[in-house]
């Protein structure tokens, strides 16, 4: 009989081991990049910005979430970029103030359609001003 219940423990217990590291597993970390790059005009005549915005997102729904609402998003943020002088985007500091502006307006737009708690973060990869 303890040999049986020892047969049966080795060959569930292992299971078992596996399900408690499925629940301990951390939740999905990726980075969406928001394709295609942003190209918008700005203040003055013949200038432009191009900025490849990428966003971090934690949880597989958060992800489908932010996917679904890219259209949205892209709006926001395209209206966010675009008509500011040139000269308010000089500086690092001014880029990554206008980062967090971007990150903000993410946020305040998936609260509106659905929830924004996932969004860790946003990234510019790309930041060519002409």
């Amino acid at each position: 009989m303890h040999i049986l219940v020892l047969l049966l423990s080795m060959v569930f217990l292992p299971g078992f081991a596996a399900a408690e590291e499925e629940e301990v597993a951390a939740p999905a970390l990726e980075y969406l990049e928001m394709t295609p790059k942003f190209t918008v005009n700005l203040q003055g005549r013949k200038k432009y910005l191009l900025v490849d915005v990428q966003l971090l997102v934690e949880g597989d729904t958060q992800i489908e979430t932010v996917k679904k609402h890219f259209p949205a998003l892209r709006h926001e943020l395209i209206m966010l970029f675009s008509g500011r002088p040139m000269h308010e985007l000089q500086s690092a500091e001014q880029r990554e103030k206008l980062r967090q502006e971007a990150l903000e307006k993410v946020r305040e737009t998936l609260d509106k359609y659905a929830d924004s708690k996932g969004v860790q973060d946003l990234f510019f990869t790309e930041f060519l001003m002409q």
